[in-house]
């Protein structure tokens, strides 16, 4: 698969129409020069061998051009009258109709129609094609000696039998190939949905054409912020401040994805993930706030980095709630998984209420975690049109549940007591259902 990629392009790097040019003025190519030394046992086989192997040749200028120039798009009509420009003179000067050579009149159009870009490209290839093959008719027809016909039977015979075999090989090879583009085409839509939504919700969509809004009793969400984002991104200019952006928001992707979270959506400067979504866990609380601790890490290492090579940097609060709200996706445009309810309002105010290189969990959160990680009470805080809320700081994970070597490494006690959290979980769902 490698070796066809670098034949006619990668699928994430070219465009299926611009594999498709190079995937048919290749095989042609080779088809032409290979076949033109078949011509040579006929009685008129050195002028078609010179025919073959020229337009061999063309074809192999524009595959250049496409696979290595890309340039593609304007070669359309220039391919088009060299194949039936090919096919007229090898018909007029190989038998006629009585020969092969008509039979490749059939994969001319077709490949005319999957280059064309719009239905009057479409129309205009039929028509030519129309056009060429009514012309090559009539020539026979009313000007029959034009055509060099068969020096005996039997080379007729050999010949039609060989032309019949080769625009079979012909077909089916170009139809392989481009069976392979169109699934690689497929696979790379279906990644790129199912890195835009979950993929059990990427599933419903593709087979229901709508995802149900579906209820979560617990669900826990982090939010983060970056603190004195908007003041130093005056002093950068957009190209800097996105590739620092990029790098945090891909470090954070990293890390939400090796905890099983799911990330939301990133707004400006905020991102936002959750835990329990799509399939519901028992142990997404601790998974959150394990993955909101190795945020942390990264960005106090980030900050140090930055200050050493005295540029600009800044510090993240991360806030954490758990309880019950609606995910799916709405509308019919842009598809995106998010969420909704009270509990991503609350989420966001303990991040608002919390400290720069903090983790802020609120007390519902705090009472599915305490087992595992130290936290700091801080007592009932007033939040934003919330009311007085428990709050708590998470300082890390217990002493005897952590790696002697990395405090941030759960050791085996953390994940036997959170494979046991998850076990009794599982249970409790069976015996509910």
């Amino acid at each position: 698969m490698q070796f066809l990629y670098k034949v006619i392009g990668h699928p994430r790097f070219h465009s299926l129409e611009h594999r498709l040019f190079s995937t048919i003025t290749f095989v042609n190519a080779i088809s032409n020069i290979v076949g033109s030394f078949s011509n040579l046992s006929l009685e008129n086989g050195q002028f078609l061998f010179y025919l073959n192997f020229g337009t061999g040749i063309l074809f192999l200028l524009l595959y250049f051009f496409s696979r290595f120039k890309s340039i593609y798009r304007s070669l359309y009509w220039p391919l088009m009258f060299l194949i039936l420009g090919f096919l007229s003179v090898n018909i007029v000067r190989n038998g006629g109709s009585e020969g092969g050579t008509h039979y490749y009149l059939i994969p001319a159009l077709v490949i005319g129609v999957i280059l064309s870009r719009n239905w009057q490209t479409t129309v205009s290839a039929f028509l030519l094609c129309g056009v060429v093959t009514l012309a090559l008719f009539l020539i026979e027809r009313f000007y029959p000696d034009w055509i060099i016909h068969y020096s005996s039977a039997e080379e007729r015979w050999w010949d039609v039998l060989g032309q019949y075999f080769f625009v079979q090989i012909f077909t089916g090879v170009l139809v392989m190939i481009l069976a392979g583009n169109f699934h690689d085409e497929r696979e790379k839509s279906e990644n790129l949905l199912r890195n835009t939504l979950p993929e059990t919700i990427a599933e419903e969509l593709k087979r229901e054409q709508k995802v149900a809004p579906r209820h979560y009793d617990d669900v826990t969400v982090l939010f983060t912020d970056f603190k004195g984002f908007t003041q130093i991104a005056e002093s950068l200019n957009p190209q800097e401040l996105v590739s620092e952006l990029d790098v945090c928001f891909r470090a954070f992707d990293r890390i939400i994805r090796s905890c099983g979270l799911e990330k939301i959506k990133t707004i400006g400067d905020a991102y936002m993930a959750a835990g329990g979504i799509p399939q519901a866990s028992s142990d997404h609380s601790v998974r959150t706030v394990q993955a909101a601790l190795e945020i942390i890490n990264f960005m106090n290492d980030w900050k140090r980095q930055k200050e050493a090579e005295g540029k600009p940097s800044w510090e993240i609060r991360i806030g954490i709630h758990t309880g019950p709200l609606v995910a799916g996706v709405i509308g019919t445009e842009k598809f995106a998984y998010d969420v909704w309810g009270d509990t991503v309002n609350l989420a966001s105010r303990m991040e608002s209420s919390g400290e720069p290189g903090r983790i802020n969990i609120s007390g519902s959160t705090y009472e599915l975690v305490k087992r595992f990680f130290a936290c700091e009470h801080r007592g009932q805080i007033k939040a934003k049109n919330k009311g007085l809320v428990e709050m708590y700081f998470v300082d890390g994970i217990m002493p005897h549940l952590r790696d002697s070597e990395n405090e941030l490494k759960p050791n085996f006690l953390f994940e036997s007591q959170l494979l046991e959290l998850a076990r009794s979980g599982a249970e409790h769902a069976r015996a509910v259902s």
